[in-house]
């Protein structure tokens, strides 16, 4: 029953398309085709054999579309593709929240609720010394230069 379904849904699909293609444009499409007038007065054109044609495709195609749909529900029995193969589902580890019910990161005690001022600094490594200590050395963090390729002259090339 539902190969018989599926080959009249395939067949009226492909009509629906060449009686479609077929039809003449109304002009609204992209500006092009050459929509006839109709009528004098009206401002509806006529139906023609092709558009009445076309309804009862459409009308058809959905029919059994819904039909399809409908054996395809009592086909199904509930279970899963993979019963069906005869494997299992693997069961996804049920863990709890590190954070609990609250879903802000934890903060620590001893942090200020507002951010620093602008001329404060923002950790506590950062403050400045004590006027009677030495400061410690800088250190440079800034990675020496690579050397440059063999057969470079360091400019950029020229057109």
């Amino acid at each position: 029953m539902e190969n018989v379904v599926l080959t009249i849904h395939l067949i009226l699909a492909l009509c629906l398309i060449g009686v479609v293609l077929l039809q003449r444009s109304e002009g609204g499409g992209l500006g092009m085709g050459g929509g006839g007038g109709g009528g004098v007065m009206s401002g509806r054109a006529a139906a023609t054999a092709l558009t009445k044609l076309t309804w009862i495709f459409a009308v058809c195609f959905i029919v059994t579309s819904v039909t399809l749909t409908l054996l395809a529900a009592q086909k199904s029995s509930g279970a899963s593709v993979i019963d069906q193969f005869g494997g299992t589902a693997p069961k996804a580890p049920v863990q709890e929240a590190p954070l609990g019910k609250d879903l802000l990161p934890p903060t620590p005690s001893d942090a200020p609720l507002t951010p620093p001022r602008a001329d404060q600094p923002a950790t506590p490594d950062a403050t400045p010394a004590a006027p009677g200590t030495p400061a410690p050395a800088a250190t440079p963090e800034t990675a020496p230069a690579a050397p440059a390729p063999a057969g470079s002259t360091g400019t950029a090339p020229s057109n």
